[in-house]
């Protein structure tokens, strides 16, 4: 899933914005439709390093850091998917000012489905990239609350976090927190969710591929995607491949099929 205290540092690269409270940091670049980018949990927008280059080449990227992520400083209280997403609202409608494409990244995943779920007219296509709709689509070590991330995670924290690397341990606990009990759509749910979506995950991810086809058979206009010789970090892995896919898919519209059996008759 991961791909105050502390000295208090400000980024002078990107820009932020505030969102009901929330201090939000983002970085742009590119020109042409808006495409926004939402990183995995315990990192930030440089998990998108191997993509970002390609996907400004078609598109105007948005990429903000959630509360507690990145250069965005934790608040008060527990993070949770409905909070992360009203966040994410108040981005679109602030900052993009108009619908745009959303490829969110493991819990970035979630978050595009809950704001595609909450308001769906501030969404035009829907990539979930390694992520889930209920917690249950984890496999259990995954989202063991007992699990340690390693070194590394806490130090690129403490790169960018104006709550300095000390303070990754209180995100640590209250993403372990969220994960007990959340995500929690259902299949009903995505079900209702008429955006063209790319659902994408490794063929050894972390995300349970029984998971992900259930997902795709559960969202009305939906692609899958199994990456194969991936894990988790797929977009890392094998970026010029899933950059490919992905820009196909935002960029065009489906191809006609020769054998269509779901999608026989436009279903």
């Amino acid at each position: 899933m991961a791909l105050g205290c502390g000295n208090r540092k400000e980024s002078t690269v990107g820009s932020y914005v505030d969102l009901n409270g929330v201090r939000t940091w983002y970085d742009e670049r590119g020109q042409g439709e808006p495409l926004v980018l939402l990183h995995p949990g315990l990192t930030d927008s440089r998990a998108f390093a191997r993509n970002a280059d390609a996907l400004s080449s078609q598109f105007h990227l948005f990429m903000p850091e959630r509360r507690g992520h990145g250069h965005t400083a934790d608040v008060e209280g527990p993070i949770t998917f409905d909070l992360m997403a009203d966040d994410t609202i108040r981005f679109l409608e602030r900052i993009v000012g108009h619908p745009a494409h959303l490829l969110g990244y493991s819990d970035g995943a979630t978050v595009a489905l809950y704001v595609a779920r909450k308001l769906p007219d501030l969404v035009r296509k829907l990539v979930a990239v390694a992520g889930t709709f209920h917690r249950d689509g984890w496999i259990p070590e995954a989202i063991d609350p007992n699990h340690t991330p390693p070194d590394f995670m806490a130090k690129s924290y403490g790169e960018v976090s104006p709550d300095g690397e000390a303070h990754f341990a209180v995100v640590v606990k209250k993403l372990a927190e969220l994960h007990v009990r959340e995500p929690s759509l259902t299949t009903a749910d995505l079900n209702a969710t008429s955006h063209q979506t790319l659902f994408m995950v490794g063929d050894d991810d972390e995300v349970i591929l029984e998971h992900a086809l259930a997902a795709y058979r559960a969202l009305p206009n939906a692609e899958l995607a199994v990456v194969p010789g991936t894990s988790h970090g797929l977009l890392v892995e094998k970026p010029d491949l899933c950059n490919t896919m992905i820009l196909e898919f935002l960029a065009k519209e489906p191809v006609p099929t020769f054998a269509p059996i779901r999608r026989r008759g436009g279903s």
